[in-house]
């Protein structure tokens, strides 16, 4: 068997046990709980193929494990293998009737998204393709960046886990959301360094091929988009729980860190005289 009809055959029976365990549990977070280990499972499948023996699969391998172990640990401690789902989906159960949301659950939530980690995974089929290609400078610093975006939404999710211990102890607790550390300067810090480890991962498939011209780059696009979704969706449920959030919105960037914006303020009318 190939390794791509390997890794799809794994991702069809993840498809297959995550939707069978939202219909028995009518839990729909079995997606989110598979999220950070198939990719890894996937990219090593890859690197088994060249035998272990490819530099640069090696090193993608190695990468996504540290991703994987990441975001695994973060998602455990709050509770994500616990039971706990996804408190949208719950909002979105309300807006649909149960047939639309099944719908939704079998398309969106189970096969898109599970389409999606098979998706960010194939520039390692680019790097099997193109094993001639030794592994250069390029590769090394790629390489370096992607660990430096880790670090990144480490010690984002790290400051929001902090804030969240905090307001949990406290009974009025105010400010209601984070602004502070990298929050001050993008809205989503911890979504900004996700999505350009994947960007970056692209483009160690593409250095391995010589071109970024690769289709592989669907990927990071799509995940790229459902992170847009994602966030226009979050922030309106956020933005109804607190009508403070617009001003942060109006002064913070949603996604990519930047010195956050001064709120214009309107000037004051009347006339003075004597």
């Amino acid at each position: 068997m190939s390794p791509l009809a390997l890794v799809l055959l794994i991702a069809a029976t993840a498809c297959a046990a995550a939707w069978v365990l939202s219909l028995i549990t009518r839990d729909h977070s079995w997606v989110d709980r598979l999220w950070s280990v198939l990719p890894v499972v996937y990219v090593w499948v890859f690197a088994a193929s060249a035998g272990l023996s490819d530099a640069r699969l090696n090193v993608m391998a190695a990468l996504v494990t540290l991703w994987g172990a990441r975001l695994t640990a973060n998602f455990a401690r709050k509770g994500g293998y616990t039971g706990t789902e996804d408190y949208r989906w719950g909002i979105l159960r309300g807006r649909m009737r149960r047939w639309q949301f099944e719908l939704f659950n079998l398309f969106f939530i189970v096969l898109y998204q599970n389409a999606i980690l098979v998706l960010i995974t194939l520039p390692a089929l680019t790097a099997l393709e193109h094993t001639a290609t030794p592994f250069g400078v390029l590769d090394g610093l790629l390489a370096a960046l992607f660990v430096a975006l880790l670090v990144g939404e480490t010690v984002a999710d790290q400051q929001q886990w902090r804030f969240h211990v905090w307001k949990a102890a406290q009974t009025d607790a105010r400010p209601r959301f984070l602004q502070t550390g990298l929050w001050r300067f993008s809205r989503h810090p911890n979504f900004f360094f996700e999505q350009a480890q994947w960007w970056v991962f692209f483009a160690i498939g593409a250095v391995a091929a010589g071109s970024v011209l690769q289709w592989t780059v669907l990927g990071a696009v799509l995940l790229t988009l459902l992170f847009v979704g994602s966030t226009a969706f979050t922030e309106s449920i956020t933005r109804g729980r607190y009508p403070e959030y617009a001003d942060y919105q109006a002064t913070t960037s949603a996604i990519v860190p930047w010195p956050p914006r001064r709120r214009d303020v309107a000037p004051a009318t009347g006339t003075t005289g004597g």
